[in-house]
């Protein structure tokens, strides 16, 4: 059961989230013309006035580089300051998710981007851990990730997430937490909404941006906080069998957080994951405002 923020961003206006409704015939509804962002919340530990947001810079450009796909012109300034209007308005006292829509709101029948209307909403909800904290199962899925060539994958396209979709639920009803996907490559991409990370000899490797991945913002941030603690990084292709006899594993992304993987398929990994924690470690204290190396990265909102 979800417990949804009290009040919505819809069709230009702020609203009861219960009242922000959509036609059933709308475009987006039926060919996913839609594309979206999602970024977490929480209350500053040090000052209940004051509400933080992780990277709102990054998430407010890459929605509206999303919406480029779409033929949909939306500042980045503008759905930054929705955004904080948003937060404002309902005043969140728990940790919580955000969720900005792009989407073709006409209500026409043929597929197209051009000469069609288009619209922007937020709405936001309570969230705690998404996936267990202390690690997961993963297996490996029998669903490909799209190509960029027939998708645009550096924008969060509502209809791709079909794939994520089918590959989460295989995983879950065959027993594991969640899924990993291959390219059409057969190399290592991604997880059903997470980008993914190895650890072997001490170095952290990860798919390079040439495989399909989508550019996490989360991604980018552990990235440079391992640079920073002297971790050697590698982007590049990874195969399949480098998981199975990986160091460590882990995911990131905004719901995920820095999650570590504890198995995939039947290969269980080391329950030592000390650059996973090093990393999850950092991470979280800058996301809390008690680690001060990148204050560029929290942007605190008086409530």
């Amino acid at each position: 059961m979800h417990n949804f923020l009290p009040i919505a961003y819809f069709e230009n206006q702020f609203l009861p989230f219960q009242d922000a409704n959509i036609s059933i015939a709308t475009h987006a509804l039926h060919y996913g013309t839609g594309a979206f962002g999602g970024m977490r919340g929480i209350p500053n530990p040090d000052n209940s006035n004051q509400i933080l947001l992780f990277r709102l810079d990054q998430h407010a450009k890459r929605l509206s580089n999303s919406a480029k796909f779409l033929n949909y012109d939306l500042p980045a300034d503008k759905i930054q300051q929705v955004i904080i209007d948003f937060v404002q308005k309902n005043k969140p006292v728990n940790p919580f998710y955000i969720r900005p829509f792009v989407y073709t709101s006409d209500l026409g029948i043929a597929p197209r981007l051009h000469k069609i209307e288009k619209n922007f909403f937020i709405y936001g909800l309570e969230l705690g851990d998404y996936l267990p904290p202390d690690g997961i199962s993963c297996r490996i899925s029998s669903w490909y990730r799209q190509e960029d060539r027939s998708l645009p994958l550096r924008g969060k396209i509502s209809g791709a997430y079909i794939t994520s979709s089918l590959a989460k639920t295989e995983a879950v009803e065959s027993g594991f937490d969640e899924a990993i996907l291959m390219n059409s490559q057969g190399k290592v991409c991604e997880a059903s909404g997470m980008n993914i990370f190895i650890v072997r000899d001490g170095k952290l490797i990860t798919p390079g941006l040439d495989q399909d991945i989508l550019e996490g913002i989360t991604r980018d941030s552990v990235i440079t906080l391992a640079k920073e603690l002297g971790i050697e990084v590698i982007e590049r292709a990874v195969d399949k069998t480098e998981l199975f006899i990986a160091d460590e594993v882990f995911f990131s992304g905004t719901a995920a957080k820095v999650t570590p993987v504890k198995q995939v398929e039947m290969y269980k990994l080391p329950a030592e994951r000390p650059i996973t924690e090093q990393i999850k470690t950092k991470l979280t204290a800058i996301t809390a405002n008690q680690d001060q190396s990148h204050p560029e990265w929290v942007f605190a909102i008086d409530i």
